[in-house]
């Protein structure tokens, strides 16, 4: 068992009340006995990129985790699972999106995880709230998210 990784986790959704599935996701990982320090990041509405549908809602979980980068995946599915996502295609509209973002430091490649998440670093509906949660976070293999946000100007993201 792994003690207290610092973890970031982004909550994306179109469909539906993204703003009341989001404050679930944040209380049923307030009450997860391997989470601690649960906190959101402001919310933000994004325009999809490379898809249709809606604006989104979006924001960042920080917290501790105690278990596996595994073991936080398969919390995630089940959440989207038990508020109703559905996987269709890629970048469809949906009513819950929870990605690992970052597992503290490390960089893991396998089947089912990629971390850090493959296109943080190029959104802006990331980048944004993870630096108000943590001005000084560095994704491993891209640099500071600080810098890497001064990249995605162009991107139509606005605070709500």
């Amino acid at each position: 068992m792994r003690q207290n990784i610092q973890c970031y986790l982004g909550l994306g959704a179109n469909l539906g009340e993204p703003a009341r599935l989001f404050d679930q996701v944040v209380n049923e990982l307030k009450h997860n006995p391997l989470a601690s320090c649960v906190r959101e990041s402001a919310r933000f509405e994004s325009s999809p990129i490379d898809a249709t549908g809606p604006n989104y809602l979006n924001s960042v979980i920080e917290m501790h985790w105690q278990g596996s980068a595994e073991q936080l995946l398969t919390t995630c599915q089940a959440l989207e699972n038990a508020l109703g996502r559905v996987r269709s295609t890629r970048n469809a509209p949906r009513v819950i999106d929870v990605d690992v973002l970052l597992f503290g430091g490390e960089q893991i490649a396998t089947p089912t995880l990629s971390v850090p998440h493959p296109r943080m670093h190029l959104r802006r509906f990331v980048l944004e709230p993870l630096v108000q949660l943590n001005p000084g976070v560095y994704i491993p293999g891209r640099g500071r998210a600080s810098d890497l946000l001064l990249a995605t100007a162009d991107q139509d993201v606005r605070a709500i």
